[in-house]
């Protein structure tokens, strides 16, 4: 097991195509930690860069301490596992686990003995003797998962290896990946580009944009105190509500000409934000209140449990997320009750005003440093 420190890492594409600008993360030893951003914002890239298989520009990648920046992969004690698996079709399970091994010169009784210790730690006993080509893709991901294992590396890097699977195994596999995890007590570096999974697995998260990280902290920060617009709009199933607004001479916002409370945030009237809150924080009713948004009713979209309801009004389009049961406004025209203690400010610049009386997490403060 061992810490992860990236210091500074720069990587152009030929093209002049950047792809990660000055990245700098600190991956404490056992920690499960997460890359989570969308297509081409660079967190292959930075795996890759931390197995070695891409040379960076600039900057340093230690790993329990030791500065490995210059050292082929095979020197990192690390284990990749890829998005694909990459296992050898023409090789049975066995073999496919004790290939590191056989890398490393280590004897083939033990190699053996090794393969099924670990194949059985994951299940995978009684598959020993069959090929790829002959198992589902969730025995495919253990089989790429115990040949990781094999060599007891100090840190895992697993390249959305969940992305295959349908959507009942994956959560099964994601379960089964954290409690692995946890057991083994060995830092992992996870790349995907879902929200879902990160949130569920990721002790810490660093969400990237267009080769910059724009965001870290633990999902419970990620999720509800964003430190920017960008982050606002990436994290979470259902889309948050940013909304353009002006501060009023009372201290509410206006959004749509409706003055909404905001909670404290020392900015002066005029001042032009936007005011954010996620659906799962708002109330929808069928009667007009105080520091309501009214809105026609224009979609619904049933998320098993709870219902998205997306309504179209004077501010532009506002979500609200609400039990399966709820009675949906009559007439088609609703009104939407944001929590004030749930709402969020965001300045011209897209970073993070208030979103409490709170002061902001060190997530936020290092975000905003950027």
């Amino acid at each position: 097991m061992a810490a992860i420190e990236l210091a500074g890492l720069r990587k152009t594409y030929p093209g002049g195509v950047t792809a990660l600008d000055s990245v700098g993360l600190s991956i404490a030893d056992g920690e499960f930690f997460a890359l989570l951003g969308p297509s081409g914002c660079g967190k292959t890239t930075l795996l890759r860069t931390v197995a070695g298989l891409e040379a960076a520009d600039g900057g340093a990648v230690r790993i329990g301490g030791e500065d490995v920046t210059a050292l082929p992969p095979g020197r990192r004690d690390v284990a990749m596992v890829f998005q694909d698996y990459a296992l050898f079709p023409h090789m049975t399970v066995s073999d496919n686990i004790a290939y590191p091994l056989r890398i490393k010169k280590v004897g083939g009784a033990e190699r053996r003995a090794k393969a099924a210790e670990t194949a059985g730690a994951l299940g995978l006993g009684a598959l020993l003797g069959r090929r790829p080509g002959e198992l589902s893709g969730g025995q495919q991901q253990r089989v790429a998962l115990a040949r990781a294992m094999a060599v007891r590396p100090r840190a895992f890097l697993l390249d959305e290896p969940l992305s295959n699977l349908d959507a009942r195994l994956r959560l099964e596999a994601r379960t089964f990946l954290k409690r692995l995890q946890r057991e083994l007590r060995v830092t992992c570096v996870f790349v995907t580009h879902d929200q879902a999974e990160a949130l569920a697995l990721a002790d810490r998260i660093a969400v990237l944009e267009a080769g910059r990280v724009r965001q870290t902290g633990t999902p419970v920060e990620v999720f509800r105190r964003p430190a920017n617009t960008f982050v606002a709009s990436f994290i979470g199933s259902t889309p948050m509500n940013l909304l353009d607004g002006v501060v009023a001479e009372d201290g509410r916002v206006l959004v749509g000409g409706v003055p909404l409370p905001a909670g404290p945030h020392g900015l002066a009237a005029g001042e032009r934000v936007t005011f954010a809150v996620r659906p799962e924080y708002v109330g929808l009713r069928g009667t007009p209140a105080p520091g309501a948004l009214p809105g026609r009713v224009t979609v619904v979209e049933h998320l098993g449990s709870t219902r998205l309801v997306t309504l179209d009004g004077e501010a532009g389009p506002v979500r609200a997320v609400v039990d399966e049961d709820a009675p949906l406004p009559a007439g088609g025209t609703g009104w939407v009750v944001p929590r004030p203690e749930r709402v969020l400010l965001y300045g011209a610049d897209g970073g993070l005003i208030t979103a409490s009386s709170s002061p902001p997490s060190a997530g936020e403060a290092a975000a905003k440093d950027r």
